[in-house]
């Protein structure tokens, strides 16, 4: 169906329900997704169970390691799982499963062994959950060979990526960001979103800026607020963190010049640093000033309301950023 207007978290749980429809080999594990344990922290697979039965939709003991396990021995037999990892801090208690073994079966297996599996998990600052519940981790699994990761930043790319991620062959990690769980858009069940490819949201002539999940949105504000004080930026929404899409970055930054990456994880050896140094060793003689990122600083996320407000990048420390690349 063309035009529903849901929320993100409906849009995730709509993609599992249809890909789930479609498919029998789709299966879904992991805490609290049961109806009975009230189908999801978010309800994202609330009213799964009572059409799928408990078989395909599985409640877990809070045990990272072993869902990982279950879920990528599923994978090896010939389902399609979705193991959701409730916070993106938990997957540090898998990371054997997912690196070693998820990540790295098809290749060690000379292509014989294929892992279609879904590694769903939420993330995000502002909601006071503290360092060891907020952190955005993606860089970690974007240097791990083996691994897709995809961020939504919107309801209609939340549901055409998860549909994307449960038909690939290989692991993909899918970031959901809280804070974006309640924002609305339409989207198209008939839309399948590739993974890899991203999105101009805005067009421009000054300067690009690129972001993903609830940094584009705080980029989109910093964009219309340059707008007012006659910047043209040109808006780009990766989608997918890996492969992410080079040759729409390139492309635009060979137009305007000038390039500012900003992402909520810390700025140190995040992606930005990977997209700058791509588009410094590819578009050189496109820039008109050196390339800036912009992250969160080096620490925890604080758990203090005076200081996590600061903490990830805002659209007033974006629409500065980029201001300064104007000279």
């Amino acid at each position: 169906m063309i035009g529903e207007n849901v929320s993100m978290v409906e849009a995730f749980r709509l993609a599992l329900e249809d890909a789930m429809a479609e498919d029998e080999k789709v299966v879904v594990i992991g805490e609290d997704i049961a109806d009975r344990e009230g189908g999801g922290v978010l309800g994202q697979t609330r009213g799964l169970t009572d059409r799928f039965g408990t078989d395909r939709v599985r409640s877990t003991p809070i045990a990272e390691q072993a869902i990982m396990g279950a879920a990528i021995g599923a994978a090896l037999a010939g389902y399609r799982p979705v193991a959701e990892i409730m916070l993106m801090n938990f997957t540090t208690v898998a990371m054997d499963m997912i690196v070693n073994h998820a990540a790295k079966l098809r290749y060690m297996s000379g292509g014989k062994l294929q892992v279609p599996l879904v590694i769903r998990t939420m993330t995000g600052s502002g909601f006071a959950l503290a360092g060891q519940h907020s952190d955005y981790l993606e860089a970690w699994f974007a240097h791990t060979a083996g691994i897709k990761v995809v961020a939504p930043s919107n309801a209609a790319d939340a549901y055409s990526l998860l549909r994307a991620a449960i038909s690939d062959p290989d692991p993909v990690l899918y970031i959901e960001n809280v804070p974006l769980g309640a924002s609305k858009a339409q989207i198209d069940r008939s839309r399948i979103v590739e993974i890899g490819k991203g999105e101009t949201v805005r067009a421009g002539e000054d300067l690009t800026i690129v972001a993903h999940s609830r940094t584009l949105v705080e980029a989109m504000g910093a964009v219309k607020q340059l707008e007012k004080e006659g910047v043209s930026a040109e808006l780009i929404d990766l989608r997918s963190v890996k492969p992410w899409d080079r040759e729409l970055v390139l492309s635009s930054v060979r137009k305007t010049g000038r390039l500012l990456v900003a992402h909520e994880a810390v700025k140190e050896f995040g992606i930005g640093a990977e997209i700058v140094a791509d588009v410094t060793e590819n578009a050189f003689g496109a820039l008109k000033a050196a390339p800036a990122r912009l992250g969160a600083p080096s620490a925890p996320v604080p758990f203090s309301q005076g200081l996590e407000p600061f903490f990830a990048p805002g659209a007033a420390a974006i629409a500065a950023s980029a201001k300064g690349l104007l000279g």
